[in-house]
């Protein structure tokens, strides 16, 4: 790999002092909190705590001098998963964390294992944890800020850099990838990404020749690439007589084996390079000149464990380019098991710790002191430097002004489908010039017209730092899109990767605590497609962003798409999503309703993120008589055809399966006295609701009767339910089991097919005559 190309700074020596003694004391303090966790505090259930030593101990150097020096107070950083335990050091040291959260480290309500927003007690700009997101997202909140500059919303002299410290080993996540060819299109700016370069994963050893690769890729997508692999001491010795014979062998040396040198020592170091180099003098000589600890010390001197190499590279790149810092470091660096194979998830035993606390100075008992181990001299420095440190100077998070909802109206027509239907509101919101409308940010994977948000962007333009002509609009080429961009657009335009949608809806839904003004992200993808983005979708809701996520179109009533494009199990993610409530609404009124309440729970304190699940399929509307269905359908579901006290069944369907179940209904209610339809609009808000209630009768909650259990108690007792959902038929299924009724399903559990809707409704038993026969089943003497 090619060493950095420029001469290092002199730096200020104290400064260098002082952030070379935080570095130890993080480093013990995060080995000392994993130990803890292990071997210390009482294990109930047997069960490795776990934690990761080594991880931590190769990027300790990296984050003391990117946190106690060149961070500046608008900075964001996204923690490499494993370090976290040095992130709460590092918060131990500046006072914004407990001894009560280390010494609770993976317990309940103690530090987490990995970053998170919110569940830790520090601050936490992005979580982290499946490796690669926290490092992707980084790029889309630098476009975030620059569309919030652009906006008038922040000033240029507030812009932050967006930091991604990660292992090495999370490289091979193809969703970084992903984001970096985005981010080259939208040349985004202010971003860090500071690899801790260590070589070693929880398998294996990293491959060599990927790091000759790393460099052209990311300069061809517009980044400075600065690789530091030699630290000042390696440096200065390379300088001298038989200097650059070492230089060389350390250039050439495999990862592995280099690795293995590292945890055998001194005396194997010096064999092998008197081995190596036999016949070179003056090589000799001066690797003759180190005893056997100042020669291990020199060979893992990298530049990524080297305080001046650090602080020179950050001061180097001080500017808005997007800079990709490679800082080799040694896994388990100061640690017994340093180069060890095995030592991703090691721990080091109580006697190891007991060498390393003894080596550092730290009295027993003493080993929690945030300056263990130091002179009071020493101490009263230290604390001066952290209190006078950039981070400790950040402001916290700002207070955000509420975002006015408008009522939403529904588009008039008698036949509707919920897709063109969003996209109508969407416009009609856009030209209101509403407030809210300003705040709206939509996005899609180049699935914007198909998905209607065609009619929005005409409108609002598309977002570019730099404008954009309509070359087709110039030409005066007919065309619907008469789309130009700028600064002032509101739709960021996204390739075909949903990983990339999901981490730009999580900046986005972000930018409230991140930057102070909160906007309002729509994302639109097909649904099956979510599934793609699963991964980066769960990511935004578990540090609680912000968007409403809009997929279209659902299920086999896709129809001569195929298969492919069909879906099934999407309304059990939805169920099962934590910090996402999905809707299927069947008309457009509904949907108009819930975008709506979904605008005012992006906002609410104890909101979260919405999803929609609409169709393409146009159906007759129904006429409301009064406005009394619309509490029930913010609730999950209303009565479409209320039942007669003590019916006997009834229908329950969702979506765009609404005229098939119509059509049941009038089938069969003459058979059927008193047969109710239930519309369901969100199986997950009836399916919290009742889970909520089960879990109250033991844990003393509240008593109040589940949704759910309101709409099913004009039923008999032992009623019939027929359920059917374009869809997983688990998603409704559940329902029988609220009052021990008996359940006929219907819905997809297999993949589906080309073909016209009357032909996929019957071979999937989605039609009139397939609720007929599953009422008729109800019946049916077993």
């Amino acid at each position: 790999m090619p060493t950095m190309k420029y001469d290092v700074t002199p730096q200020d020596a104290a400064t260098v002092a002082a952030l070379e003694t935080l570095e130890t004391r993080l480093r013990w303090l995060a080995s000392w909190t994993i130990h803890n966790a292990n071997h210390l505090r009482e294990s109930r259930d047997g069960l490795k705590v776990g934690g990761h030593q080594a991880s931590c101990a190769s990027i300790t150097t990296i984050m003391t001098a990117l946190y106690f020096h060149a961070l500046r107070p608008n900075d964001k950083v996204a923690v490499k998963p494993h370090a976290g335990p040095v992130l709460h050091a590092i918060h131990y040291l500046l006072g914004t964390q407990s001894l009560d959260q280390l010494q609770r480290f993976r317990g309940l309500g103690g530090a987490q294992s990995y970053p998170s927003r919110t569940k830790d007690k520090i601050p936490v700009d992005f979580s982290t944890g499946s490796v690669g997101l926290g490092v992707a997202i980084t790029a889309f909140a630098s476009l975030v800020q620059d569309y919030l500059i652009a906006h008038g919303n922040l000033a240029e002299a507030e812009a932050g850099r967006m930091i991604a410290l990660m292992g090495d080993a999370e490289l091979d996540e193809g969703n970084i990838y992903e984001a970096l060819i985005e981010g080259y299109k939208h040349d985004i700016r202010n971003c860090w990404w500071i690899v801790d370069y260590n070589r070693q994963s929880l398998d294996a050893t990293t491959a060599d020749r990927m790091f000759n690769r790393f460099d052209d890729i990311f300069r061809t997508c517009g980044w400075r690439v600065l690789t530091l692999k030699h630290g000042k001491r390696q440096r200065e010795t390379f300088r001298k007589p038989g200097g650059k014979a070492i230089a060389d062998w350390i250039d050439n040396c495999p990862n592995a084996e280099f690795a293995a040198l590292t945890y055998q020592g001194g005396a194997a170091w010096r064999t092998r390079l008197t081995a190596d180099l036999a016949g070179d003098t003056r090589a000799l000589k001066l690797i003759a000149s180190f005893d056997d600890d100042g020669l291990a010390a020199l060979m893992t001197n990298l530049g990524g464990h080297c305080i001046e190499t650090l602080l020179d590279a950050f001061a180097k790149a001080d500017d808005d380019k997007p800079t990709m810092f490679i800082a080799y470091t040694v896994k388990g660096y100061g640690l017994p098991f340093a180069g060890h194979k095995d030592n991703h998830a090691g721990l080091m035993n109580p006697t190891q710790i007991d060498g390393l606390r003894e080596s550092l100075g730290i009295a027993q008992g003493e080993e929690w002191a945030p300056y263990g181990g130091l002179g009071d001299n020493s101490i009263a420095m230290l604390k001066e430097f952290v209190a006078s440190s950039p981070l400790a100077r950040a402001a916290g998070e700002k207070a955000i002004e509420a975002v006015p909802v408008p009522q939403l109206s529904a588009p008039e027509g008698a036949e509707q489908a919920t897709q063109p239907a969003f996209g109508r509101i969407l416009f009609d919101l856009a030209k209101s010039g509403h407030k809210l409308a300003d705040r709206i940010v939509t996005t899609s994977p180049d699935v914007t017209v198909s998905t209607g948000l065609g009619a929005f962007v005409n409108h609002r333009g598309l977002f570019r730092r730099q404008e954009l002509k309509d070359v087709f609009h110039a030409a005066r080429i007919p065309s619907a899109q008469k789309w130009s961009g700028g600064g002032a657009g509101q739709h960021i335009e996204l390739g075909i990767a949903e990983h990339n949608l999901f981490l730009m809806l999580t900046a986005l839904g972000l930018s409230a605590p991140l930057f102070g003004t909160r906007l309002m992200p729509i994302g639109t993808v097909y649904d099956p497609f979510i599934a793609r983005g699963l991964d980066a979708l769960n990511y935004g809701c578990y540090q609680n962003a912000r968007f409403l996520l809009v997929a279209t179109p659902s299920g086999v009533t896709l129809g001569p798409e195929g298969g492919a494009h069909q879906s099934i199990n999407s309304p059990l993610i939805g169920i099962g999503q934590p910090g996402l409530t999905y809707f299927e609404p069947a008309f457009a009124d509904e949907l108009a309703l819930i975008m709506g309440w979904a605008f005012g729970h992006m906002q609410a304190e104890d909101g979260g993120s919405v999803y929609l699940r609409l169709t393409t399929r146009a159906i007759e509307q129904v006429e409301r008589a009064d406005d009394g269905w619309k509490e029930d359908a913010l609730k999950g579901g209303y009565w479409l055809m209320r039942p007669a006290p003590g019916a006997e069944a009834a229908i329950i369907f969702t979506g765009a399966i609404a005229p098939e179940a119509i059509a049941a209904y009038h089938e069969l209610k003459d058979d059927i006295p008193g047969l109710g339809l239930l519309n369901v609009t969100s199986p997950d808000l009836l399916h919290r609701g009742w889970s909520a209630r089960q879990a109250a009768r033991w844990q003393g909650g509240s008593a109040e009767r589940a949704h759910i259990e309101t709409l099913l108690r004009d039923l008999s007792p032992q009623a019939g339910l027929v359920t059917i959902i374009d869809g997983s038929p688990s998603a409704l299924s559940w329902i029988g089991g609220v009052r021990g009724q008996k359940v006929s399903a219907l819905g997809l559990d297999r993949f589906g097919q080309t073909g016209d809707l009357p032909d996929l409704y019957r071979t999937y038993r989605l039609d009139a005559e397939a609720i007929a026969d599953a009422a008729a089943e109800l019946f049916l003497e077993d």
